[in-house]
């Protein structure tokens, strides 16, 4: 096999096995498009993961247990897992079994190994790797396979387990037959004939039953449970990155309404646990014990008959006025998270600013309507359940009088009478249990529909998206008529802007406030998409290029240099997880983070808090600025890097860029004139449109000048 033209990801075994697969498969990919956005283990893929990145680039990925023997040349290749977390790729194994060629990651070449050396080190884990089957358009026409839902599809996951939870619900509702007919023959056979032995020998078996009985309902519940908590990690892990790998552009207005409909998610997970789940599995069931009622008291089978469409109805007009209610708690609560994230991240200001009054307003009122609205769902809620009861007691009672008269005509005998009400009790329970659900029923419905809008949002890197292998970009730039609206505004943004950048090139982007010059860097590392008009870089369209692959080669520093709960350590290594700390030392001396983090005890380990709340605006403005040149990447954008550094860190700092910055493309937003020696060239941007561009010199002079028009 070639020899892989990455090393990013040299120490993991089981990433460089899927690539050197993806090789033989002839599948086009890079580790960064394989791994960018998983949460690796170690920075290293687990058998679960590398599924995840294997679906990626087109390819279906299954974890089986299989010994050697097992494993058919028809399957191969695949990737074995080996002890001391190694893994290799099965080649072939040999006719007589005596040896297999593999493909070794840490030598990067195949070889052959002899079955019972490769048996020492098998742990009997094999991951087999395919590629997805496609049809052409033209061949599918209007009958394209259906892929599985999201959310159904997950559950649909588990059936071997829900399919046991049926069969044991079957024999748990059989079983719940046996009180009833046990009652009815001490009644009818034991009392009258004082047949003590007999009484014995049905307590012995009615007891029996209730031990099965115990020991289905205790392993259906933890069935269910275990069902649930696999379902749960699934579905918890897939939205959450269905959130990470939506477009931008697509971001959510209010941060605290997002995470409250995050947190929705709730609902559904308590929806799919065993109390809901056993009391709508229980609900077919009811038909068994009405057969036995007719059976057993003839006409008194027509009163739980009459009385379910009575619960039935009520439940669905209850129902209908629950929808309104729950969605109305739903806003109310998103009101509420977005006012109480809002007022905590922006603390400071709301205490400088004396706001406290204000924003306890906001939220009072946004809390007063969820308690007016929870108060009314749980009226509504309590009214389906209390009238369930009602209509269950109301039931017993027309047996009892149903009863009597069938005794008064010797067409029914008192242990007759008791087995009745006790199983027209027992066939309206999950009725009623279900009644009481409604709201979480409702609840988890809304939930869903919120989440399906969250799922369904365009991704940055669709699976069925094929993207140009570009591992090492060169640095050119080129804008072709661009232009941009930013999502909800009418305004353009940049108009008609066209202009390139040749590898090494340094420009500045200036103008006055709103004319468009961050929305450039921006639309360069991927965040946005031009209305009109094409981005190039290195001659392609960025539409092309891997988002993963684009900012692996891009050193991005925004305006608003955010930090991350961690040390300044973490987050200087945040874009690339397998840096390693040399490289961490020289871009922190290069930033001048070392300045301040050697003097601190903790040095580049010191935690730093949230949003990095421990440290000055231009301490932070560093850590970005370090964090943007890990890799030394070909092109670098720079957002007012040093807006809030003192002159000499600022001296300082440009000191080192200009050692840093000397072969790399460069594109900066200043309004500052004393970070113009970093560039060579200069573009005026003004309202949208460039209004000068040339040698640095020469713009400037004309902007003294007034030569350049400006609004």
């Amino acid at each position: 096999m070639d020899k892989t033209e990455d090393t990013v990801g040299s120490k993991d075994p089981l990433l460089l096995s899927l690539m050197a697969i993806a090789r033989y498969e002839h599948v086009a990919c890079s580790d960064t498009m394989l791994v960018s956005g998983l949460p690796l283990h170690e920075g290293r893929l687990t058998p679960e993961l590398l599924v995840r990145a294997a679906s990626r680039i087109d390819m279906k990925a299954s974890v089986v247990e299989r010994t050697i023997d097992q494993i058919s040349n028809l399957v191969l290749p695949a990737i074995l897992i080996l002890k001391d977390n190694q893994a290799l790729v099965l080649l072939d194994i040999a006719d007589n079994n005596s040896v297999a060629q593999v493909y070794c990651p840490e030598q990067d070449a195949e070889q052959e190994i002899s079955i019972p050396d490769l048996l020492q080190q098998y742990t009997g884990l094999a991951i087999y790797i395919k590629p997805e089957t496609h049809y052409e358009a033209r061949a599918l026409h209007d009958i394209a396979p259906k892929k599985a839902h999201w959310f159904w599809g997950t559950l649909s996951h588990s059936w071997r387990i829900y399919r046991d939870v049926l069969v044991a619900s079957f024999l748990i509702n059989l079983f719940a037959l046996a009180n009833p007919l046990f009652v009815m023959n001490v009644y009818d056979r034991v009392v009258p004939n004082n047949a003590i032995e007999t009484l014995w020998v049905l307590a012995l078996g009615v007891s029996v039953v209730y031990i099965f009985d115990y020991i289905l309902k205790t392993l259906r519940v933890h069935f269910i449970e275990v069902a649930g908590k696999k379902s749960d990690v699934l579905l918890s892990a897939y939205i959450f990155e269905r959130v990470l790998g939506a477009k931008y552009d697509q971001h959510p207005p209010s941060v605290g309404a997002f995470t409250g409909q995050l947190r929705d998610f709730d609902s559904v997970r308590n929806f799919i646990t065993a109390t809901s789940v056993t009391a709508f599995v229980d609900l077919p069931f009811t038909v068994l014990f009405l057969v036995v009622i007719g059976y057993l008291g003839g006409p008194i089978v027509w009163i739980p008959i009459v009385i379910i469409p009575l619960i039935i109805i009520f439940s669905l007009v209850v129902q209908a006025m629950l929808n309104k209610a729950v969605a109305n708690t739903f806003v109310a609560s998103a009101q509420k998270n977005a006012t109480m994230v809002e007022a905590i991240t922006n603390l400071s200001l709301v205490k400088v600013l004396n706001a406290e009054g204000k924003i306890l307003r906001n939220l009072e009122k946004a809390v007063g309507l969820l308690a007016y609205w929870g108060v009314k769902t749980r009226v509504l809620s309590n009214s389906a359940t209390g009238f369930a009861g009602f209509m269950q007691q109301m039931a017993s009672v027309l047996v009892v009088i149903v009863g009597v008269y069938l005794i008064s005509a010797g067409e029914l005998t008192m242990g007759g009478l008791i087995a009745c009400v006790l199983l027209t009790t027992r066939s309206l329970m999950p009725l009623a249990q279900v009644a009481g659900l409604l709201v979480q029923f409702q609840q988890s419905k809304m939930a869903l529909t919120s989440l399906e809008e969250i799922v369904n949002r365009q991704q940055e890197r669709p699976n069925d998206r094929h993207f140009i292998k570009r591992i090492k970009l060169q640095g050119n730039v080129e804008f072709k008529g661009v232009n941009f609206v930013y999502p909800g505004d009418d305004q353009p943004t940049l108009k008609d802007v066209s202009f390139s950048l040749k590898e090494g090139e340094k420009v500045a982007l200036i103008g006055r406030l709103g004319s468009g010059k961050s929305t450039m860097n921006n639309l360069i590392a991927g965040l946005y998409q031009p209305t009109s008009g094409a981005i190039l870089i290195d001659g392609i369209d960025i539409k092309q290029i891997d988002p993963a692959e684009l900012r692996a080669n891009l050193g991005y520093v925004p305006q608003d240099s955010s930090l991350f709960y961690g040390s300044i350590k973490d987050n200087i290594a945040y874009r690339d997880v397998y840096v390693d700390d040399q490289e961490i030392i020289r871009v922190a001396e290069v930033a001048g983070v070392s300045a301040f983090s050697n003097l601190h005890p903790h040095g580049l380990a010191r935690m730093i808090g949230e949003r990095g709340d421990n440290l000055s605006g231009g301490q932070r403005q560093a850590i970005s600025i370090a964090r943007g040149l890990v890799n030394s990447p070909a092109l670098v954008l720079l957002d007012e890097p040093t807006s809030a550094m003192d002159n000499a860190s600022e001296a300082k700092l440009m000191e080192n860029l200009k050692e840093e910055l000397a072969d790399k493309t460069v594109i900066m937003v200043t309004h500052k004139t004393s970070l113009l020696r970093l560039v060579d060239r200069v573009i005026v941007m003004d309202s949208g449109r460039i209004v000068a561009d040339g040698p640095k010199d020469t713009v400037l002079e004309a902007l003294k000048k007034g030569q350049v028009r400006v609004s």
